[in-house]
Parts: C-alpha cells; sequence; structure tokens
C-alpha cells in the first residue's frame, strides 16, 4: 500500500502552517487564555446590523451563495471608488493572496517581500514554487525603496508591501505609494495589503486609479468590521487581473451569512467609527502600560501596539512565553531585530487589566531565567 502520490514540490514543503492559533496553544497548555491580544482580531465585536443580516441568512444556507457576491461587490466598489468588475471577493485576504500567486507565480518564479513581514504570503508563494527575495526593514517599517530595487534586480513577478504594516505598525503615507507608482519595475505586480487602513491616518491610503495595472489592493472585514471568523476580504484591481480570479477561484468560496453580514457592516460607518475610538483608546493604555514597566511602546497605525521588551530575541521570547503562561495570549515579529519586540492587540479593557496585572511578572519570570 503505497502513501499520498504527493507532487514533488509538495514533497519538498516543511510540515508547518503559518500560525498555530490560540485554541491550539489552550488545548496543548490545559487552560484558556485570561486575555486573548494575540490575533489582531476585533475584541468590541462586528455591528448589530451585521449579526442580524447573518441570522436572517442562516435561515437560508441551504441554498449555495451567490458565487458573484453580487450585492456586496457593488457596494465595495461604490466604497472604493471602483467599477463592480475591478473588485473580487474571498475568503479573507489570505485566501484571496492564494488565488493571486497562483494566478501570478509558477515555480521558479521571484517574489519580493520584507523580511519579517506577514507569514501567509509566504506560505502562498513557496506553496506553488515562487522563490522568494526579502528585503530586510529599515527603522522598524518596510522599505519601499529597497522592496522596489531588489524587484528590478530579480525581475519579480510580485512585490509585497502591507500599510500599515503588519508586525510593527509602521506606515507610509499615501503620497510616498503614490510617489513609488512609476518605480515599479515593469511587469512587476506591487501587492499592496491594507488590512489596517481603517486605523490609520488620515492620508495614509494612496489615490490608485483602480485600473492601475500596477497594482492589487486588498482589504479585509476581519480587523476594523469585527469579522474574523466569517472570512471576508476583497481585492481591487485592474480589470483583466481582477476577472482572471475567476478562472481558478472556489466560485462558491463565500457564504451566503458572510456576504450579508458584510454589507451590513459596511453601512454601518457609525459601529466602525466607536470601534476606531474603542481601538484608539486600547492603544492609549497599552503604551501607559508599557511605559509603566520601562518598555517602548512603538507607533502604531492599527488596532495594535508593538513594544520593545528591553532586551534581545530571546529575552522577548521569555517574556511571550511568560505571559502565555499567565493566561495572555500575545505575538511577535519572527525576524532580528524586531524580534526584540512583543506585539499586543488592542483588547477591552478587562484584558488590559489582566495584562496590566501580568506584565510585570511576565518580566520578571523572563529576567530570572536569563542566563547570569
Amino acid at each position: 500500500m503505497t502513501g499520498p502520490r504527493l507532487t514533488p514540490l509538495a514533497r519538498s514543503l516543511p510540515q508547518d502552517v503559518p500560525f498555530v492559533g490560540p485554541e491550539t496553544q489552550e488545548r496543548e497548555q490545559g487552560f484558556p487564555f485570561r486575555a486573548r491580544l494575540g490575533a489582531n482580531e476585533s475584541a468590541f465585536g462586528p455591528s448589530r446590523h451585521a449579526i442580524e443580516a447573518m441570522a436572517r441568512a442562516a435561515t437560508e444556507m441551504w441554498k449555495y451563495p451567490d458565487s458573484s457576491s453580487h450585492e456586496l461587490r457593488h457596494a465595495l466598489a461604490a466604497r472604493m471608488g471602483a467599477a463592480p468588475d475591478q473588485v473580487m471577493v474571498g475568503g479573507g485576504i489570505d485566501g484571496l493572496l492564494g488565488t493571486l500567486v497562483r494566478l501570478t507565480v509558477a515555480e521558479g518564479d521571484a517574489v519580493v517581500t520584507s523580511d519579517g513581514a506577514y507569514p501567509t504570503f509566504n506560505y502562498h508563494v513557496t506553496g506553488f514554487g515562487g522563490v522568494l527575495h526579502k528585503v530586510p526593514f529599515r527603522d522598524d517599517a518596510e522599505d519601499l525603496d529597497a522592496l522596489l530595487a531588489r524587484a528590478g534586480e530579480v525581475n519579480a513577478k510580485l512585490c509585497y508591501l502591507s500599510n500599515p504594516d503588519n508586525p510593527m505598525g509602521s506606515w507610509h503615507s499615501g503620497a510616498v505609494i503614490e510617489a513609488a507608482l512609476d518605480r515599479i519595475p515593469d511587469g512587476t505586480l506591487l501587492v499592496l495589503d491594507e488590512a489596517y487602513i481603517e486605523f490609520a491616518p488620515d492620508g495614509t491610503a494612496p489615490r490608485i486609479d483602480p485600473e492601475d495595472p500596477r497594482v492589487i489592493r486588498f482589504r479585509t472585514f476581519s480587523k476594523a468590521y469585527g469579522m474574523a471568523g466569517a472570512r471576508v476580504g476583497y481585492a481591487t484591481g485592474a480589470r483583466a487581473l481582477i476577472g482572471a480570479f475567476d478562472k481558478v477561484r472556489d466560485h462558491f468560496g463565500m457564504t451566503r451569512p458572510a456576504q450579508e453580514a458584510a454589507a451590513a457592516a459596511l453601512a454601518d460607518d457609525v459601529w466602525l467609527g466607536e470601534v476606531q475610538e474603542q481601538v484608539a483608546l486600547s492603544k492609549h493604555r497599552i503604551g501607559q502600560i508599557a511605559h509603566a514597566n520601562g518598555l517602548t511602546a512603538l507607533p502604531s497605525a492599527t488596532n495594535f501596539v508593538t513594544v520593545e521588551c528591553g532586551g534581545d530575541g530571546d529575552f522577548a521570547r521569555a517574556v511571550l512565553k511568560a505571559l502565555g503562561a499567565r493566561g495572555v495570549f500575545v505575538r511577535m515579529p519572527a525576524r532580528p531585530p524586531q524580534d526584540r519586540c512583543i506585539r499586543i492587540g488592542a483588547g477591552t479593557q478587562a484584558e488590559l487589566d489582566v495584562l496590566a496585572e501580568e506584565l510585570p511578572r511576565a518580566l520578571q519570570d523572563a529576567r530570572e531565567a536569563a542566563p547570569a
């Protein structure tokens, strides 16, 4: 009897996943987290209108969903200043990135990203046989100039930039990105991940014609709209590229309840404003907690705060481990020198009470565990 007949590429890939979820960690440690601050979700939840829309749609789950997401795509097009055929909806930004890579990257093709940027993009690239070329962060921000220069050097198919950035929370102004458009190498597509754009300062989103063939933009309902569990993301780009998604995408990948809930959430700007206010208050308190413990909170245009722990990566990992053992779920950047930090999501005040209680103890645990 033989095992699965995987392709040579699949056999060559490591047996891992981009993220180990908090539920997995809870099962392994045998107790639940008291503060869930590591996944960049919205602790403030979705609009009540989204919840009501999803509940109504649940009674029609016997129907296949609208494979074109017609209503949602039209609503998103109006919001983005695009035409409906310049918008694609899919299972979160992650799912859409996977489809984009499948469309554009063949084995051996070059792809450029920042070393330490969002790992799921890398996961898709390697899964389709692409070759990653990584550029270091500069001053805790993705280095747009270096990314574009490397893309030109290696004839990259794709060049990935998150703005605002995960995991550091840094950002480029829209004007900076607009000024860089003419420096995108011929044949390279700029993959602009704007998952956190609703939390960024005014002027962070660049003004780009949706039909510009050099750029595809991705946004999500997982962050500010509080719908991470519904898996709704969207892309805007040139018609030829967006239309190509239909060649390979899962046409029934967007559930009917998720489509209905996302459309209702998009229409509720009042709730979006309340979430933005709550996130700002939470980030301010995280900064205060960090300062009270002698740590430095980095400026953030996202719904999390990246905090320097005052040591190297090993020390930050010890702090992370100690917080987890005390029931506080946070994450951290994977690559040096950014791995000197931990990343704390904007949680409720009750969750931040737990953080304020446990962070000094976790720091003490990490200091005691450090080699003499």
